[in-house]
């Protein structure tokens, strides 16, 4: 079971000499390639204003001008919204984020697609420090602050300017904002021209309605189905964190594993908060094997 506990706290006054050395260590891994041995196993385990906002290059959709009432108006909506759907995930936002009450922020969709905090220190435990790590679909920042209160490098990456914006100001809320570069961009467009040690996938699921699939396949996944996603990633590293509904069809994950050439580590795990599944985290190369081992 995963057992819910407070984020290790900021890096303390060294942040932001360590900054530059993030930066430099980023883009030489651009270009950079990384070779593991793979062996295969499968088990079970129960258990603000950002830094530095990076736009990325790629053509983005023209924003419609609007006079400042629709702005008004839009902004009304989108508020009430958050709070319509913040009342009824309320109860578990300190399972979201532990430090809830000095100040995080989230959108709409954020309520119910964030990792639970517990899961995401869980998940983050896999990397080793001063890894380099890709969050791929970043949303409000809860995976990107737990490896970098980890001791990593992270590279958020997030097509909406506006959970960028969240995400950065959380990672204030943390201390932990040196760490992270916040990308706003298409993680399939940008994914061929990085290089990390490690991925994090957590694509949308499709909102809170994939409960109603008996079996969530992985061609349910969003922007794209879960094969392409995993073979994007794999553009990037071959150490690969993907979080999935607990209905996820696991025969399917494994593909992933054996697909790649050659076939790489696999650990499939059971994530829990207080006694309740919230999904599958499958770990693919050297995340596949215990912190120790690595």
């Amino acid at each position: 079971m995963v057992k819910a506990g407070v984020a290790p706290p900021g890096p303390g006054p060294r942040r932001r000499a360590r900054a530059l050395p993030f930066l430099h260590r980023f883009l030489r891994l651009l270009g950079a390639t990384t070779t593991k041995t793979f062996r295969r196993r499968r088990s079970v385990a129960r258990p603000g204003e950002p830094k530095r906002l990076v736009t990325a290059e790629e053509p983005q959709e023209q924003e419609h001008t609007v006079g400042p009432g629709a702005e008004s108006n839009a902004a009304a909506a989108e508020g009430a919204e958050a709070a319509m759907v913040a009342g009824k995930y309320w109860a578990h936002r300190h399972s979201l984020f532990s430090l809830y009450d000095r100040g995080v922020r989230m959108d709409a969709e954020g309520w119910y697609s964030t990792t639970p905090e517990s899961v995401a220190a869980s998940q983050a435990a896999r990397a080793a420090p001063g890894d380099l790590v890709v969050d791929a679909f970043a949303g409000c920042g809860g995976n990107s602050i737990q490896f970098a209160a980890r001791g990593c490098y992270v590279v958020a990456v997030e097509i909406d300017p506006r959970k960028v914006e969240l995400a950065a100001h959380n990672a204030r809320v943390y201390g932990v904002e040196d760490r992270i570069e916040f990308v706003v961009g298409d993680f399939f467009h940008l994914a061929p021209s990085l290089k990390a040690d490690l991925v994090f996938l957590s694509p949308p699921w499709g909102g809170p309605s994939y409960i109603q699939a008996p079996v969530y396949t992985l061609d349910m996944l969003k922007p794209k189905d879960g094969y392409t996603t995993f073979q994007a990633a794999q553009k990037i590293a071959p150490n690969v964190i993907m979080f999935l509904p607990r209905t996820v069809d696991v025969s399917q994950v494994e593909e992933l594993s054996w697909l790649s050439c050659p076939p790489l580590d696999l650990e499939t795990e059971e994530s829990y908060v207080q006694h309740r599944l919230k999904g599958i985290t499958a770990y693919f190369g050297r995340a596949a094997r215990p912190p120790s081992d690595h």
